[in-house]
């Protein structure tokens, strides 16, 4: 659940962000000033700030400059439509800029974008003895580097995103070759045996009988 931090003074306004973002699965916080709103950054750890920049006591343009500082993720959300204060709000790092009135949809739909892009995949995971690391597209076995092509990394992948579940080969088709790929099953099956010999996964990767094919892990 990503917490959402709503810094509008209006609080009819803020209470319907607030609904509708509850409704969306997120877990909203509220401010009504600026001031207000640095308080509630101490502990409420936002992972996207929605923005006014008519506030009581500053311009929203002065808070954002402390919230660049915590590299958050920022939507204004304003009745200001100049091109002058669009410009200003984007130049100065904002992800969006919303004019008053808006539809919440669409304000759900933005946050979802601007979430999704500033949410990095970590450069490094690892699954048992393996080290990948994905800005590389790198896969080491005991501190061993192995060599995969781009549909056995892929496959390696999803295998251990979905580890412990069984995937039919029609599934393992359509996520890892795309609905338009017209080739045959055999192709994963092919696949499975290659990088069961590259990654020591011959009694790891189970075979499920008339189905498809389960990636167990040792724990």
């Amino acid at each position: 659940m990503d917490n959402i931090l709503i810094i509008e003074d209006d609080k009819a306004i803020s209470d319907l962000i607030l609904w509708n973002l509850e409704l969306a699965g997120y877990k909203g916080q509220q401010a009504y000033s600026g001031k207000e709103a640095q308080e509630v950054l101490t502990g409420f750890n936002p992972q996207l700030v929605l923005l006014d920049i008519s506030l009581p006591d500053m311009e929203g343009f002065e808070l954002m400059e402390l919230l660049m500082e915590k590299a958050l993720p920022v939507i204004f959300l304003t009745a200001r439509n100049s091109l002058s204060d669009k410009l200003k709000g984007l130049k100065m790092g904002a992800d969006d800029y919303i004019v008053k009135p808006f539809e919440a949809l669409e304000l759900l739909a933005r946050i979802e974008v601007v979430l999704r892009r500033n949410t990095r995949a970590p450069e490094v995971t690892r699954f048992e003895n393996l080290e990948i690391n994905t800005e590389e597209r790198s896969v080491r076995k005991d501190g061993t580097l192995v060599e995969l092509t781009m549909k056995e990394y892929e496959l390696m992948l999803l295998l251990i995103k979905h580890r412990n579940k069984a995937l039919s080969r029609e599934k393992i088709l359509e996520l890892v070759w795309s609905y338009d790929y017209l080739g045959e099953t055999r192709t994963v099956d092919i696949h499975i045996q290659k990088i069961r010999k590259k990654l020591g996964w011959e009694e790891q990767i189970k075979t499920v009988y008339k189905y498809g094919y389960r990636l167990e892990d040792k724990a």
